[in-house]
């Protein structure tokens, strides 16, 4: 792959992460510096371990994997997104979203990096046949997660000060989840064939 090929992969890529780090924004309203490059590293890292499992697993693992990770990302997507849903309709239950909890965060980059799996079994297939050869991919990868991460938190910040005033941000971003998960399957569906668009 050419050198802007791999920058436009891993923005698309990230894509995710920035949609899903801007949901945490809104949640905490405010900017908690340690959280969000927490938040931004687990996301970036996972990003960048994705596609090398998804290398080194290609040769006993492809056809299984390729066949249930879409179902993982929505599961885990529509499952964080309904406990916020849920949380917006009781009160008690509103904190169990809650983006400073490592639990939760490891839970949504697990999620977001699903895809990430196919990029690495796609490696395999167009040159990269050493360790090494990943190296710059991965980097890529990971900071594009890295950074638009930071960038979707901080928007999620600004924007959730508005959005409180007029309504709940738990049931927006709990929406938000379950609309990636939903669009994750969808669009592996489509390529397996099982959905026509």
């Amino acid at each position: 792959m050419e050198i802007i090929d791999l920058w436009l992969l891993g923005a698309a890529l990230a894509m995710d992460c920035f949609t899903v780090s801007m949901v945490c924004g809104i949640t905490l309203r405010r900017t908690i510096w340690s959280i969000t490059l927490k938040i931004a590293v687990l996301f970036g890292l996972f990003q960048a371990l994705m596609p090398l499992f998804g290398w080194l697993g290609t040769i006993f693992l492809n056809d299984y994997v390729h066949s249930i990770d879409h179902w993982i990302a929505f599961g885990l997507l529509a499952f964080l997104g309904g406990k916020m849903i849920w949380g917006t309709f009781h009160e008690e239950e509103e904190k169990q979203f809650d983006p400073t909890n490592l639990r939760i965060q490891l839970a949504l980059a697990v999620a977001t990096s699903i895809d990430a799996l196919a990029v690495g079994i796609s490696f395999s297939c167009t040159g990269y046949t050493h360790l090494q050869d990943l190296t710059q991919p991965l980097l890529i990868i990971g900071f594009c997660s890295f950074v638009f991460s930071i960038a979707g938190n901080l928007l999620g910040v600004k924007f959730g000060e508005k959005v409180y005033k007029h309504t709940k941000p738990e049931l927006i971003g709990g929406l938000l989840l379950i609309f990636i998960g939903i669009k994750v399957l969808y669009t592996h569906l489509v390529e397996e064939g099982i959905v026509s668009l």
